[in-house]
């Protein structure tokens, strides 16, 4: 059996979830051995066996990136010839996954890490290009054989968001971590990397780790990190923003923290998993105060670190952190348009802060946590286990 992977994501070039979610389902598969997986992926050629890379197209160069997006989908349906069955990951190749169903004449897998219709914020970054990308979704998906949602909470969201899809036809895979490659370093070599990067490893601290987009909540957190004691520290491992305007947003509130508080660590590169697997394994508590969160794999990767978590009890996250026992869930009544914003923003803010503050008073109950969290995440989550039950997935869909 020959599958295709295709996906925007694949190493060296990953920058999200869904990224690290290919590139570890991707070995799992191959693991197995009874597979040939290959990988279409956009960027520039890869040394990887089995990989294949896809510039953008020169003659796109200046159209809207979601036609240049197209561009590539287009180029990899061409290559799908002589597959059994094609697996693609987000809506940037959710289009090549369709036509080159349609081409081949195979079935169609799609994993679902997101839905367009629930980050209707993207207009901002896209333009005209968010109703494209909002198009190529709904079309694949209601055409796919298999729909894959990470939760059970982003299962139910795929049948709101569209409701002509068969339930039968959407399954449930969980995200999931390597545990031997993140794992807790509480080594004096990890303790001086937090040094380096301006973090007391000794000191009590909560670790921000995602990118600046509107899903991440990051501007409530920092308007709850207002109520934290004054010695708290606050990690903010903080990518690129989206748009200029979430940019100047988080900007404006980080320097209203700098200018009232000590301690506010910003990091805005991305940095090496050593150097993240030291600042979350030496945090007092990791925070994942995001508004819109299919299953949460940085929580994951938190708690495989150890690291107790505070997060919003929307999307799969309630499926990952168990309150009381692995972390604190903190619950959100959402505007119910899509946006995934607070019924009550001030209400949840403080709710929010209340949460972190009743974390960092008792590190010895945040440790305990910590350690229930790592014990869940190798227990339950385990990738070859995915690896495992996605190939259910795909002989099902072969055989039916």
């Amino acid at each position: 059996m020959r599958v295709d992977i295709l996906s925007k994501e694949y190493p060296p070039a990953v920058y999200g979830g869904a990224g690290v979610h290919v590139e570890e389902l991707v070995k799992a598969l191959r693991a197995r051995g009874d597979a040939d997986i290959q990988v279409r992926a956009f960027g520039e050629p890869r040394d990887e066996a089995g990989t294949t890379g896809y510039p953008d197209l020169p003659e796109l160069a200046n159209a809207n990136g979601a036609l240049k997006t197209l561009g590539v989908d287009v180029a990899i349906a061409a290559d799908c010839e002589g597959a059994d069955l094609l697996h693609s990951h987000t809506w940037y190749a959710n289009m090549a996954g369709h036509l080159g169903s349609l081409l081949a004449g195979v079935p169609h897998v799609i994993s679902a890490h997101s839905l367009e219709p629930l980050r209707p914020w993207k207009a901002e970054q896209l333009g005209g290009g968010y109703r494209v990308s909002s198009w190529v979704e709904k079309t694949a998906y209601e055409a796919a054989a298999r729909v894959i949602a990470v939760s059970h909470g982003m299962r139910a969201d795929i049948l709101k968001c569209y409701p002509d899809i068969d339930p039968d036809k959407v399954s449930v895979v969980h995200n999931g971590i390597d545990s031997s490659e993140w794992s807790p370093d509480h080594s004096d070599a990890g303790k001086d990397i937090c040094r380096e990067l301006g973090v007391d490893p000794d000191g009590r601290s909560i670790i921000f780790v995602g990118r600046q987009t509107r899903q991440k909540g990051l501007p409530y957190m920092l308007r709850a990190a207002k109520e934290l004691p004054p010695d708290v520290q606050l990690v903010l491992c903080a990518g690129a923003p989206d748009t200029p305007e979430i940019g100047a947003e988080i900007a404006g509130l980080m320097k209203e923290l700098q200018e009232t508080r000590e301690g506010v660590v910003y990091i805005p590169e991305m940095l090496p998993r050593p150097k993240v697997i030291a600042l979350e394994s030496n945090a007092t508590v990791f925070a994942c105060p995001s508004i819109y969160e299919p299953l949460g794999i940085v929580n994951l990767e938190a708690m495989a670190c150890e690291a107790a978590v505070v997060a919003t009890a929307t999307g799969g996250i309630p499926e990952v952190v168990v309150d009381g026992e692995t972390g604190w869930l903190v619950d959100i009544e959402q505007v119910q348009d899509g946006t995934g914003t607070p019924l009550d923003e001030a209400t949840w803010v403080a709710d929010l802060a209340a949460a972190m503050n009743e974390a960092v008073a008792d590190p010895e109950e945040s440790r305990r946590r910590g350690l229930a969290g790592r014990k869940r995440a190798v227990e339950q989550f385990s990738w070859s286990a995915i690896g495992d039950r996605t190939m259910d997935v795909y002989r099902s869909v072969l055989q039916g």
